[in-house]
């Protein structure tokens, strides 16, 4: 198996991790464009989780009750108790807009909070504390698109080691999976900062900027290589359940994107899939290209149904060159085959 070669310049998904290494022949880095970005520089990146320089400085609050007070905003509250102002509304059975009224008892969630600054991801902060990613999406209570703001502070899970492991442990604890990458590789910005614009040109977002993200599919979804089903959609007969297809073909077929849409990753990190491009194409849809050999695409570009984004090969967990290809509506793996034409 070989690492993905990347043509462009591939800034690594905020928040990603390295994990354990996808090849076992070669040592060929992914390339950077140098200045001028006439040449094609190998270099080894530093994982976006580090150069984060996310700090585990959570900290502790005691359950409490707290009384409003004339001109007191939820916000406000929340960053007088130190609490999050999501989790006490969640806690109150507060909805939007959000209206208090002098005198009114909130119920201030206990617990130790992480206060987000303005590039963090969710992976890269979870990462920080050693916990998975998930586990503080589920007790956030986190709902689509996922981005967080400065300022945010999200509740730990009760298991979150009160040190922070090493960076050793860390890394040898924490993996990062697609439905990781997509509810929590999007940067924290300030409230109300606008977000980039996707572009059809190939130039790499810097990792601190949120990507605008398509509103609605448009069209129908496409076959992104023709070939033979090696691998279905569901339990296999170890048990393993497959949350795509694998389709057999030559290595160096060219991939096409299966529907319009933005690229909302395209790199290595996820150990697993190797050469791996994530698009997000609206209404809940999101499709992925795992084992590529070489991925032709960058995060935060716009492409179309039918643009080859990349090259298949074998990289990751592969046996044979192949596509794994997936179909996600609202986070939920969909068979690909019942999206797809009749071939």
């Amino acid at each position: 198996m070989s690492r993905a070669r990347l043509p462009f310049v591939l800034l690594l998904l905020s928040g990603c991790i390295p994990t354990e290494s996808t090849r076992t022949g070669g040592d060929t880095p992914p390339p950077r464009l140098d200045a001028d970005a006439s040449t094609v520089e190998l270099v080894e990146p530093e994982p976006v989780w580090t150069a984060q320089q996310v700090v585990a400085n959570a900290q502790t609050v005691t359950a409490s009750r707290y009384v409003v007070q004339p001109g007191d905003t939820l916000r406000g509250i929340g960053n007088r108790t130190g609490a999050g102002s999501e989790m006490i509304a969640r806690v109150n059975g507060l909805t939007p807009p959000f209206a208090l009224r002098a005198g009114q008892a909130l119920s201030i969630p206990g617990g130790r909070y992480h206060l987000v600054a303005e590039g963090e991801t969710g992976i890269a902060i979870a990462a920080a504390y050693g916990v998975p990613w998930r586990q503080i999406v589920a007790v956030n209570g986190l709902e689509e698109p996922y981005t967080l703001r400065r300022g945010r502070r999200l509740l730990l899970p009760g298991n979150t080691p009160v040190r922070a492991p090493d960076l050793e442990q860390r890394a040898a604890a924490f993996r990062i999976d697609i439905d990781d990458v997509l509810t929590g590789g999007q940067p924290a910005a300030a409230e109300n900062a606008p977000v980039a614009v996707a572009s059809a040109a190939p130039r790499p977002l810097p990792s601190n900027v949120p990507i605008a993200q398509p509103s609605r599919l448009t069209g129908r979804f496409a076959w992104p290589v023709k070939g033979t089903i090696v691998s279905r959609f569901g339990p296999g007969a170890s048990g393993a359940k497959n949350n795509g297809i694998d389709i057999g073909v030559p290595e160096g077929t060219p991939i096409k994107a299966s529907a319009d849409g933005v690229v909302a990753y395209a790199g290595d990190q996820v150990a697993v899939f190797g050469g791996l491009v994530l698009i997000n194409h609206g209404s809940g849809w999101v499709s992925a290209y795992g084992h590529a050999s070489r991925v032709d695409v960058v995060r935060g570009q716009k492409v179309t149904r039918g643009q080859v984004i990349g090259l298949t090969g074998d990289t990751g967990y592969a046996s044979q060159p192949k596509l794994h290809f997936e179909l996600r509506k609202d986070r939920v793996p969909v068979n690909p085959v019942t999206q797809l034409p009749t071939p």
